[in-house]
């Protein structure tokens, strides 16, 4: 499965301040679709074309990962946060203390290379935090002048169900009974059970729900509903300051009178192309999936809601011979974003 950098870059090589000498500095990667999985090598060059001899005190090269969460009320920051995971220092050119490096005229290239660690969490952009990685690099005259140029890299961490706990791949269901009414002016019982064919999936997967909803009430259901959720919950010095939450796909039924039955047999969920969410080593961001399956009755009881847990991966289940388990129905996408193109969207109260 591949990645989709369409929108992957958050910004470019910045502009090189005005210069007679310098007329180009960039931070160019080998790989040039900037993604990359941790434990993979960062490689590139840091380009500088110089017009005339230029004497230089040092070029440095910086590389960072960090996760920010900031959320704002009328404009001015409430809470924030911030956590690193990359912070390496190198210097490209020049030596502490040491005379001016002389450059000829031309093209000057100086390579850099870093192994990323293992367990970073993914670049993640949200409407509260986000998690970044990106290299900066700054070339120092001994005139004061100081040139700077940074450049955005993704880092894709994924989630593979082959890795994660059998139990994944096992059906699993929740089930309640719950009274309407209030005190003394009950109106009976709704029983639920609600069952899913597994607890793990990819986008293009459907995701299986077998539900019986016996209503054993006086009163009429007006509704049943199962929707996929993703759940953003943003924190800041170890509590939860923000939370989003969005209805990704969703089914619904009609009405259940009085002493009737209403059973969902293999109904089937559309898991939609996500971006994959592994943000495991981030403390500030939490993304959590689930079913919710949701009772309306009519009047004034609140909605009767059951809360299935699930885990979206990157890549699908396998059998022991390697080959894909495809489930029926599932259109695995051949490009999956980085990005959310939803974060402007209004989320759900």
């Amino acid at each position: 499965m591949e990645y989709s950098t369409k929108m992957s870059r958050i910004s470019d090589n910045v502009s090189v301040p005005p210069s007679r000498k310098l007329t180009k500095f960039l931070i160019l990667f080998d790989n040039t679709n900037l993604l990359f999985f941790p434990g993979q090598f960062l490689t590139g060059r840091v380009l500088v074309e110089l017009e005339d001899e230029t004497p230089v005190l040092g070029l440095f090269f910086h590389v960072v990962g960090e996760g920010v969460v900031r959320v704002l009320k009328k404009g001015r920051e409430r809470h924030s946060d911030r956590e690193n995971y990359i912070d390496f220092r190198m210097r490209l050119l020049g030596e502490p203390g040491q005379s001016p490096v002389l450059l000829s005229p031309g093209i000057h290239s100086f390579p850099f290379k870093l192994g990323l660690p293992l367990g970073l969490p993914s670049t993640f952009l949200g409407k509260h935090g986000w998690v970044q990685y990106y290299c900066k690099a700054a070339f120092r005259e001994p005139n004061g002048l100081l040139h700077k140029n940074q450049q955005v890299f993704i880092v894709m961490n994924p989630i593979d169900l082959n890795l994660e706990p059998p139990i994944l791949a096992q059906p699993f269901h929740c089930e309640i009974e719950h009274r309407l009414g209030v005190g003394c002016f009950t109106s009976g019982h709704v029983a639920c059970r609600v069952r899913l064919d597994r607890g793990g999936y990819v986008p293009g997967e459907t995701i299986s729900v077998w539900a019986s909803v016996v209503n054993q009430s006086r009163s009429t259901i007006k509704r049943t509903k199962a929707s996929l959720t993703e759940t953003i919950q943003y924190m800041a010095r170890n509590r939860v300051v923000q939370t989003e939450l969005r209805e990704l796909a969703a089914l619904t039924r009609g009405k259940i009178k009085p002493n009737e039955t209403d059973d969902w047999k293999n109904e089937q969920l559309y898991v939609p192309p996500l971006p994959p969410t592994n943000l495991r080593g981030c403390h500030l961001i939490r993304i959590q999936y689930d079913i919710f399956f949701q009772i309306e009755p009519k009047g004034v009881d609140r909605p009767i809601k059951l809360q299935l847990p699930i885990m979206l991966a990157t890549y699908p289940l396998r059998g022991a011979d390697g080959t894909l388990r495809r489930k029926r129905g599932a259109q695995y996408p051949a490009t999956l974003p980085i990005f959310r193109p939803w974060v402007e969207e209004k989320t759900i109260e």
